[in-house]
């Protein structure tokens, strides 16, 4: 099975958007740096970004040598249901990966982009089965947030990696939600300092 990563762009304090779902300068280090996050025309730089549309990021030359890869990895991406309806599943085509599977107790929008592999599940436990199955031995990337963080707290997550961003946001959704109870990690095991964003990784620890 593939790795299974929760990772957001993330403000000093641990917010990954305020109370209205704006992002505000957060993901401003997309577009701050000479370095093309994808090669080509980079169609699918949209991230998890809350924004519509945004191709064409270009980034420092650090971020992007710690992005690309990580990018190209995943398999499968994991979203809660405010996210899909939030950015419209992204018009079914994902940032990155091929496949998406979404926790919600409502099924999937009727006629909504039946050529997309989008799959709705009612729990964390039977999205995170099916993610895996899905992307065999790619990465199984978690949106943070409150789905992440249940996902978390049911100890299915392995890598925690979070794209800190110089800002305080003093409320807003938090990176790890409504999580109950502490959650150890290890030393980060990777340290990126790009442009205006810190890159940090960290395993969970078991």
């Amino acid at each position: 099975m593939g790795t299974v990563i929760m990772h957001n762009v993330v403000s000093v304090d641990g917010f990954i958007a305020d109370k209205n779902d704006d992002v505000g300068p957060l993901h401003d280090w997309y577009l701050s740096g000479d370095t093309p996050l994808t090669e080509g025309s980079g169609d699918r730089d949209q991230e998890y970004d809350h924004s519509e549309g945004g191709g064409g990021f270009r980034v420092s030359r650090a971020s992007a040598e710690y992005v690309r890869p990580m990018w190209e990895a995943i398999g499968t991406i994991v979203m809660g249901r405010h996210l899909f309806d939030l950015v419209n599943g992204w018009e079914g085509r994902p940032p990155a990966g091929d496949h998406v599977v979404v926790v919600s107790h409502r099924p999937k929008p009727e006629g909504w982009h039946p050529e997309a592999s989008y799959h709705f599940v009612g729990d964390v436990e039977a999205a995170i089965h099916k993610a895996q199955e899905l992307a065999g031995d790619r990465v199984v990337a978690v949106n943070a947030g409150e789905v992440g963080g249940q996902i978390l707290a049911a100890g299915l997550v392995d890598e925690v990696a979070m794209d800190v961003v110089p800002v305080v946001f003093g409320s807003g959704k938090r990176f790890f939600g409504g999580i109950d109870g502490q959650q150890l990690l290890e030393d980060p095991d990777v340290v990126v300092q790009g442009d205006r964003v810190l890159h940090l990784k960290f395993r969970v620890r078991r």
